[in-house]
């Protein structure tokens, strides 16, 4: 059986959940979270060196990053989730690395000021900075999304999952893309699944750093 290592609510384990939920198979969570700094234990870090989570295990094949998680059980397990051609295959790679280098570390450093940390700070200059930055890839992604349904052909595909997967803190933190309405319109499309349920579901708070520096150091 595929065993998922990583707690949902606190780690991007729920990216790989909803995947694992879409395709149908059954498979094992291990909800495990670690403190950062804290050791991690040996018998994890002979599966994934990094320590870190999501990791998943299937038979003997053992990966980390989430997002190459996904597209390695959409092509296994997924069907129609996953490429039906190499053009689709580049296309769905493409993707998953443009949302992980130009949306992500913004995004989550916007969800963080607004919604994880303690106490909030909804308008603050980190979440000014952060926002213009997201502004130029959010207008790409509502171009590609003006005309159709989908990141990928005519279907769902681990394309939109990976995409949406890392852009759900954007309704959890009350952001406004009202902006870029074919963008929004596909996002609640997907957060809408019965799949992303884990991914919808984020409710975890940490202390908020002392000053602006050291936010932005938590995201380098």
């Amino acid at each position: 059986m595929i065993t998922l290592y990583g707690d949902v609510t606190r780690t991007r384990a729920n990216r790989c959940s909803w995947m694992l939920n879409e395709t149908g198979i059954e498979y094992h969570r291990e909800p495990v979270w670690f403190h950062p700094g804290a050791p991690k234990p040996e018998a994890f870090l002979a599966l994934n060196p990094n320590g870190k989570c999501p990791t998943l295990v299937d038979g003997e094949t053992v990966l980390f990053e989430s997002l190459a998680i996904n597209l390695y059980l959409a092509k296994k397990y997924g069907g129609l989730l996953g490429p039906q051609s190499i053009e689709e295959d580049a296309l769905m790679t493409q993707w998953s690395f443009w949302v992980a280098t130009e949306i992500e570390k913004p995004l989550l450093l916007t969800s963080a000021v607004r919604y994880l940390f303690e106490p909030h700070d909804p308008s603050g200059d980190e979440t000014e900075i952060t926002l213009r930055k997201l502004a130029r890839p959010w207008a790409v992604l509502d171009a590609h999304l003006k005309n159709r349904d989908f990141m990928v052909g005519d279907r769902f595909t681990a394309a939109d999952l990976n995409v949406a997967a890392v852009m759900h803190f954007i309704p959890i933190a009350g952001i406004d893309i009202s902006a870029w309405p074919a963008m929004q319109r596909w996002l609640d499309a997907c957060l809408s699944r019965p799949g992303a349920i884990d991914t919808r579901s984020v409710a975890f708070r940490v202390p908020r750093p002392s000053t602006s520096r050291d936010i932005f150091a938590m995201f380098i």
